[in-house]
C-alpha cells in the first residue's frame, strides 16, 4: 500500500514563507508524476505545481515566482518552497503522485492523494 504524508503546513503572516515536504512510502518502483494541489473554503481543488519525471516542473499562473517546487526521485520525496505567502494562498494543501507503478510489470500506474495539510496567511 502506498501512502502519501504530508509536512510543513501551519499559521503564517502574509509576506512570510513556509515549506511543505511529501514523502511516498510503500514497495514503489517508480513514480511519473508528484505534486501539490490545494483547495480553499468553498473553492474547486486546483493545481499548483506538478513534477513530471524528465520534465520541469509545472506551476499555476498564481503562484509563478513566488512559489518553488523540487523533487526528489530516489527518495520519493517532493518539496514546496513558498514565498511570499498571501492570504489567497490560504488551503488545504495535497500531495499528488500519479502514475505509480508498484514493479516493472505495472504497465498501468496507479493515482494517489495525500490526506492533506492546512496553510492559513493571516493579513
Amino acid at each position: 500500500q502506498v501512502q502519501l504524508v504530508e509536512s510543513g503546513g501551519g499559521l503564517v503572516e502574509a509576506g512570510g514563507s513556509l515549506r511543505l515536504s511529501c514523502a511516498a512510502s510503500g514497495i514503489i518502483f517508480s513514480i511519473n508524476t508528484m505534486g501539490w494541489y490545494r483547495q480553499a473554503p468553498g473553492k474547486q481543488r486546483e493545481l499548483v505545481a506538478t513534477f513530471s519525471t524528465g520534465r520541469s516542473a509545472n506551476y499555476a499562473d498564481s503562484v509563478k515566482g513566488r512559489f518553488t517546487s523540487s523533487r526528489d526521485y530516489a527518495r520519493n520525496t517532493v518539496w514546496l518552497q513558498m514565498n511570499s505567502l498571501k492570504p489567497e494562498d490560504t488551503a488545504v494543501y495535497y500531495c499528488t503522485a500519479w502514475g505509480v507503478r508498484l514493479s516493472a510489470s505495472d504497465t498501468i500506474g496507479t493515482n494517489y492523494w495525500g490526506k492533506g495539510t492546512l496553510v492559513t496567511v493571516s493579513s
